[in-house]
């Protein structure tokens, strides 16, 4: 069986007519008229596995055809289905109103078109096979033996052990309708106008635990609870004024995303955790979350909090090779479906990451200084176990770098942010051998010493700043010597197994000025590198330049733009005094942005924006995405050079004429909102709202 984390597919392309509805850890594919099953791919998903196989409707044994699709909100769609009339009957129209979330709900209603009584015969067909979310992706899915189904008077349940599991679901439809272990059905005689309802509602149980559906019957959708969260995620945002309409757009739309994008834990509701994309992503990812929800906060400090918590909950406690774990490691990856458990002897956590654990200190670090109560002790032990491994585990040659190599062939061969299996590759093409010591892993690690000195001087009792200050200086200097490419004016993307420098010229650069670990006199050179016709295509910076041997621009990291990997670089630029560079890519970002209708897409292809005037979609990047949402939120905050201080929040604007005059509303920080604003002339004010 593959592991769920070593699937190596970019996310399919959605089906003409595909359906989805989403909230949280659930979602539900359909084709267009609501039906579940004649697409490979569709149904209904909660917590990683497929409940529903099958949800097929049938009026008088035939399918009807589909006149609209009304999507409310991420996890509300409405069907409006036509059957014509047949000879010495009427027309009749059907609407089914679905909600997701832990379950779903749907209300079907039959209306009469016609003036004459018609006998309507209406069938539900049910089916569920449990199989694994990454099964039913690759196409390994089938319906077991050992189904059980269970037709009662009133509820048709349907489970299947997994793994000395038991996954199941309840269908349980208002009174009225027959059911048997086909699903269910309903005969009626419906008058003249008349007008007919039924409510059905679907109900998990995964290992035994039945879940509690987010929109019980009876209550109107905008007063649940999937609806309450979205209205507080949204008004709770700063707003944004500004002269470019595309901006505000494109801003708005990523809060939508990252509103949809959000995992609660029943038992830890303030905690949420931002999932890396939808549909097939609705994960945690270490990675991912924490870059994600280290870029949202000037919007939301909430989703910073959640992940650091989980992922801390989490962290390794042992050795396992079979999952990658190692004491005080970051999880790649946490599932909760039944392949995962099965690969891994009933475990769902998998480790294979080298830079998700440097990455927690640097996203705690950010939290301290935007929201410095929200971080405890529990926070900074967990810190100071994750540093642990960096310098041990993490660093098993003892170096001074981090590296990677698996530990099983279940494992990633890549372990860092571009992990497909050819995204580490020298200059010439050839594909780089493990060991690999990745550039930005160690700008991560130099980072996270420097946040860990930031706690040390701002929580009493938590060590000497000096040592973490004085071991991110070591790293510097040594990273700077090992790294540096003198004939060549960039850094290497990594060292491979005998120590050589993985040549190729990529985005990583960025990732170095961002984490601030490139000497001042290089990094003149490495921005002109990441501005050359090269890296910079109009649009965004390349993973890869042009000119390397396994540069190309429909591939997944081998040349393609990533929003927020060019989000990072236009940080890093900002951070080193480039900010006209800084500038410039972020406006081609935002244009191809405002292409995608407002919508960031994962990845986009390389092409120039010279030769192609419209930037040109990877056939199956995941939308929406975390990351990519949370770029201009990025893009916002290093044009504006938001910064919290002791005093507050300070901002030192380079945001370009075409913005201005900008204003952003109720920025939280340290406790307080904040009014910033910047007018035609590029002057800046702070004003504080609240305490």
């Amino acid at each position: 069986m593959t592991a769920p984390w070593l699937y190596a597919g970019a996310p399919d392309p959605r089906a003409d007519g595909e359906v989805v509805l989403m909230e949280g850890t659930t979602f539900c594919i359909s084709d267009a008229s609501g039906d579940i099953g004649d697409q490979r791919a569709s149904g209904l998903f909660v917590r990683d596995t497929r409940v529903l196989s099958r949800w097929a409707l049938r009026l008088r044994g035939h399918r009807m055809d589909p006149l609209r699709i009304h999507q409310e909100a991420p996890y509300a769609g409405t069907f409006v289905l036509f059957a014509a009339a047949r000879p010495g009957d009427t027309d009749v129209v059907v609407t089914r109103e679905r909600f997701v979330g832990d379950g779903l709900r749907e209300e079907i209603t039959v209306r009469n078109a016609g003036a004459a009584t018609t006998h309507v015969l209406l069938d539900l067909a049910v089916g569920a096979d449990f199989a694994d979310l990454f099964e039913v992706k690759e196409g390994r899915e089938h319906e077991d033996q050992d189904l059980r189904t269970r037709a009662g008077p009133s509820v048709l349940d349907l489970s299947r052990e997994r793994g000395g599991d038991e996954y199941a679901v309840c269908v349980e439809p208002a009174p009225g309708a027959r059911i048997d272990q086909e699903g269910l059905h309903w005969r009626f005689d419906l008058g003249g106008h008349g007008t007919w309802r039924a409510t059905v509602l679907v109900v998990p149980r995964l290992r035994g635990q039945p879940l509690t559906p987010l929109h019980p019957p009876g209550e109107p959708a905008e007063r649940a609870e999937p609806a309450r969260r979205h209205r507080q995620f949204r008004s709770s945002a700063p707003r944004l004024a500004t002269a470019d309409p595309d901006l505000a757009e494109v801003l708005a739309q990523s809060i939508d995303d990252l509103a949809v994008l959000r995992i609660f834990d029943p038992d830890h509701p303030d905690l949420p955790v931002i999932a890396a994309g939808a549909p097939w992503f609705m994960a945690l990812f270490g990675r991912d979350s924490l870059i994600t929800s280290t870029m949202l906060l000037p919007v939301d400090s909430s989703l910073a909090l959640g992940t650091l918590t989980t992922l801390a909950a989490h962290a390794g406690t042992t050795v396992d090779p079979v999952t990658e774990e190692q004491p005080g490691r970051i999880p790649h990856e946490v599932r909760f479906g039944p392949a995962g458990t099965l690969a891994l002897g009933g475990r769902n956590v998998y480790y294979g990451s080298a830079d998700a654990t440097p990455l927690f200190l640097v996203a705690l670090g950010e939290l301290l200084r935007w929201q410095p109560d929200l971080v405890g002790p529990d926070l900074v032990a967990a810190a100071d176990r994750a540093l642990a491994w960096m310098e041990a585990d993490g660093d098993v040659d003892g170096d001074g770098f981090i590296e990677y190599h698996r530990a099983t062939e279940r494992g990633l061969v890549n372990q860092g942010w571009k992990d497909s299996w050819d995204g580490i590759n020298h200059a010439d093409g050839t594909i780089a051998e493990s060991p690999i010591a990745l550039a930005e892993v160690q700008a991560y690690a130099y980072a996270a010493y420097r946040a860990r000195a930031e706690i040390a001087d701002t929580l009493p009792g938590t060590g000497a700043a000096s040592r973490w200050h004085e071991r991110a200086e070591r790293l510097r200097a040594s990273f700077n010597e090992a790294f540096w490419l003198p004939e060549r004016g960039w850094y290497a993307v990594g060292l491979d197994r005998d120590k050589r420098p993985i040549d190729a010229l990529t985005s990583n650069n960025g990732h170095c000025l961002w984490a601030g670990i490139a000497d001042d006199d290089k990094a003149a050179e490495v921005a002109r590198h990441l501005l050359s016709p090269a890296m910079f295509s109009g649009w965004g910076i390349r993973t890869l330049a042009s000119g390397m041997g396994a540069y190309n621009p429909m591939s997944y990291h081998n040349g393609s733009v990533w929003p927020h990997d060019t989000a990072i670089c236009v940080a890093g630029l900002s951070r080193y005094g480039y900010a006209a560079e800084a500038g410039e890519v972020a406006l081609g970002l935002l244009d191809a942005a405002a292409s995608f209708q407002g919508r960031v897409p994962e990845l986009f292809a390389g092409f120039t924006r010279a030769d192609i005037p419209v930037p040109v979609p990877y056939p199956a990047a995941c939308s929406p995405q975390a990351w990519a949402a949370a770029a201009p939120v990025h893009l916002l905050r290093t044009l504006l050079r938001l910064e919290p201080t002791a005093d507050g929040l300070a901002c030192v604007p380079a945001v370009p004429d075409r913005l201005l005059p900008l204003q952003l509303h109720h920025v939280p920080c340290r406790g307080q909102r904040y009014d910033v604003e910047v007018d035609h002339h590029g002057n800046s004010s702070v004003v504080s709202r609240s305490g």
